[in-house]
């Protein structure tokens, strides 16, 4: 799964990295922290602009894909640790950005808030982001939601890769949750918007990583995967999917009290 993972989820903006990493003003030497590395799609983009990364990862076939392809020429160095974020420690080292890429959901917040706080230098930034497709009216997006209807009706069309999820942004409220937490000020919300190019076999490949897939029973994920690539080959063959990447962002107070 890790290598299908790698394979076909999309990757991110490349102006999102950039303002990431202008706005953490990365001095010679210092690193980024990443939480929930993943197989290193953001933790490669990162190092290819030349900043290190210790990345953190709880998955040991997710941290080996990573490992392997951030070796590539060109980027800086990467560090990947096998571990969950709430229980990770650096020792003394401290960090001028912290970012986690589709995977701060996992963070439980009652400890990865004050947790991040700790790990970074005072002033520091939390950047977090996230993908979500959005959908605008077109016939393919019309066609999809269809052959989900019919194929997988209880589905929940809540999640973000839905075709009927009438939120593409997601309604998470950055600005009221990190508002609540003392230990970061200067909160800030963006999205960017770009678009991906999609196969239909491609397509149904990203499909199948998903968690709401691999829930589907075996007869009625097929159905619903080649129903996917059908629609895709009759509106020529190329599915392009607007998408909205989500950047939060907040600062690390000057006193933390972990």
């Amino acid at each position: 799964m890790a290598d299908l993972y790698d394979r076909h989820r999309p990757t991110y903006p490349p102006a999102l990295i950039d303002d990431v990493i202008a706005a953490a003003d990365i001095a010679s030497g210092q690193r980024a922290l990443e939480v929930g590395a993943g197989t290193g799609k953001a933790t490669r983009l990162v190092a290819e602009r030349g900043v290190r990364v210790l990345a953190v990862e709880p998955s040991a076939a997710m941290a080996a894909v990573a490992r392997q392809s951030t070796e590539a020429p060109g980027s800086a160095g990467v560090e990947v640790v096998e571990s969950d974020f709430e229980h990770f420690d650096p020792g003394e080292e401290r960090f001028p950005l912290l970012y986690s890429a589709q995977a701060w959901h996992w963070v439980d917040p009652a400890v990865g808030y004050a947790h991040a706080r700790h790990l970074l230098t005072p002033g520091g930034l939390l950047a977090v982001f996230w993908n979500r497709p959005a959908w605008g009216r077109s016939p393919v997006r019309d066609a999809l939601v269809e052959a989900y209807a019919r194929i997988a009706p209880a589905m929940d069309t809540d999640t973000p890769m839905h075709p009927a999820n009438p939120r593409p942004d997601g309604d998470e409220d950055w600005m009221t949750e990190i508002a609540g937490v003392a230990e970061f000020t200067d909160p800030a919300h963006r999205v960017y918007r770009w678009s991906l190019d999609y196969s239909a076999t491609d397509y149904a490949g990203l499909m199948g990583t998903l968690s709401e897939f691999r829930l589907l029973d075996p007869e009625t994920r097929e159905r619903l995967l080649e129903a996917i690539r059908d629609v895709i080959e009759t509106h020529g063959g190329t599915l392009a999917l607007p998408m909205g990447t989500v950047l939060n962002t907040a600062r690390a107070a000057q006193s933390s009290s972990a």
